[in-house]
């Protein structure tokens, strides 16, 4: 681990951009909880739009792996998350 002074510096892999940028929408996409509702709240992007920029973006197999990825997590709904949540308890 890296010192920085007197403090460590922790390395993160996929640090969060800025989240004025298309790169945070991107980053956003790709974390397994931060959900649509969440990305529309902070950018007023719906899911719709997202899948677009991710179309566009991305690799055409990234885009196929995160559409995989994305439509099988339930984290990625809110409202999903939360059913499963209240049927669990």
């Amino acid at each position: 681990m890296a010192r920085v002074g007197d403090r460590p510096v922790t390395l993160t892999r996929k640090p969060e951009p800025p989240a004025d940028s298309s790169d945070w929408v991107i980053w956003a996409a790709w974390a397994d909880r931060v959900s649509f509702d969440e990305i529309r709240e902070r950018t007023g992007l719906d899911e719709q739009a997202v899948i677009k920029i991710m179309r566009r973006e991305l690799k055409p197999a990234s885009f196929r792996r995160w559409r995989k990825r994305a439509s099988g997590q339930v984290t990625k709904h809110r409202k999903r998350f939360m059913q499963l949540r209240e049927m669990s308890r």
